[in-house]
């Protein structure tokens, strides 16, 4: 199944390449088609022009249907490589399928989910101990690479719930910039109402914060949804953390 899904992959970046390399040639083709075959150079008049786009507007959405087509394979390819948990090739991926759709917020919230795990892979210290400063700089860049897509992604949909949890996720257990966490967070569980998940990073959010208060009740309500055994006692687990704090133990 491996073998089968890179080679689909694989097909789908030499036909994206290759058109690729068509559009410009496409293009080309076009200007010569103009000149040779209508007999129409350089129009200026009013009269020429119109003629001139009565007979390209079809050429024209021609190039624009293929230049489209390479976005959406683009795109493809990414999720392929996404599940094979090649995060710098679905990266590059969907960088590319961003030149052709720069609106679509889905593009974006994938490019921030690749370039966490990138920052995720990188090690800052070598086999003998040896801190990597050029390696810290460069996970730093891969987490702020990961914030601005996600930003990207909210901007164009502000209701974008996905990209609300993901950059949560990244301020509170990549970042430690809680503060900046909360409102995404709290914003997702007003539409996720039931999202263990995003509960837990809110809790965790608010406790790293100061707002005990508000931690002890979050977990107090993920243990009464009582989801299963493993997040229930995780929340009890974590509400006696907090109480502990706020005892001063």
């Amino acid at each position: 199944m491996k073998k089968t899904s890179l080679f689909a992959a694989a097909l789908v970046f030499i036909f994206a390449g290759a058109f690729m390399t068509s559009c410009d040639s496409n293009y080309k083709t076009v200007k010569r088609m103009q000149k040779m075959e209508e007999g129409i150079d350089h129009p200026t008049t009013k009269e020429e022009l119109m003629e001139a786009i009565k007979k390209y507007d079809k050429r024209a959405i021609d190039l624009v249907t293929s230049q489209a087509q390479v976005g959406i394979w683009y795109k493809i390819l990414g999720t392929r490589y996404l599940d094979e948990q090649m995060y710098y090739q679905a990266y590059e991926a969907f960088d590319k399928a961003r030149v052709y759709y720069p609106s679509n917020a889905n593009i974006y919230y994938w490019m921030g989910v690749c370039a966490g795990f990138m920052a995720n892979s990188v090690l800052v210290y070598d086999i003998n101990g040896k801190y990597d400063e050029e390696k810290m700089t460069q996970k730093h860049n891969y987490l702020l690479l990961c914030e601005q897509a996600y930003l990207q992604a909210l901007s164009l949909n502000q209701k974008y719930y996905k990209a609300m949890y993901g950059i949560g996720v990244l301020y509170v257990f990549q970042m430690q910039e809680y503060e900046k966490a909360i409102p995404y967070l709290e914003r997702f569980l007003e539409t996720q109402t039931k999202n263990i998940k995003g509960m837990e990073t809110l809790a965790n959010a608010y406790a790293c914060s100061g707002s005990l208060d508000k931690s002890i009740s979050l977990y107090d309500k993920i243990i009464k949804l009582n989801p299963n055994k493993e997040d229930t006692a995780n929340a009890a687990a974590c509400k006696k953390k907090v109480l502990d704090a706020k005892a001063g133990r």
